[in-house]
């Protein structure tokens, strides 16, 4: 090894944002601050932590936070009472189309009878397709 070439190696102290503090060689010639460690890294921990240095994470929950207040605005506030009367009107819609659909079938029956037809229905037959079996070819040697 040649010699003056090579930095020094000393032992430094490794500080973490969580308080941890660690001592290790290194060439440095200062104590190092980090954001992650084993004591609070969510693999090591299985806790989830957000690590956030431009503010990414703010940003992203103020635009949720004032698009779900627009979404409070938009909603049309009612009252109880007016939340029964809406309920009513909506099954009375329901039992109307029920019996609409009720008479289009009886009227489409009736004038099956008329014609001829029977509403019996044959089911469809079936065809079974049997399981495709790979070929094997011998070869024959000459």
């Amino acid at each position: 090894m040649k010699e003056k070439i090579h930095p020094k190696y000393q032992d430094i102290k490794f500080i973490c944002a969580c308080g941890a503090e660690f001592i290790a060689g290194s060439t440095l010639k200062e104590d190092f601050k980090t954001e992650l460690c084993s004591n609070c890294h969510p693999f090591f921990t299985g806790k989830q932590k957000l690590v956030d240095t431009s503010g990414r994470v703010d940003k992203f929950q103020a635009k949720r936070k004032k698009a779900q207040e627009l979404a409070e605005k938009k909603v049309k506030k009612i009252s109880g009472d007016e939340l029964e009367e809406e309920l009513k009107d909506i099954e009375e819609v329901r039992k109307l189309q029920t019996k609409i659909e009720k008479a289009e079938v009886s009227e489409t029956a009736e004038a099956k009878q008329e014609s001829g037809e029977t509403e019996e229905k044959k089911p469809a037959k079936v065809k079974k397709t049997a399981g495709t079996k790979k070929k094997t070819s011998k070869k024959t040697e000459e």
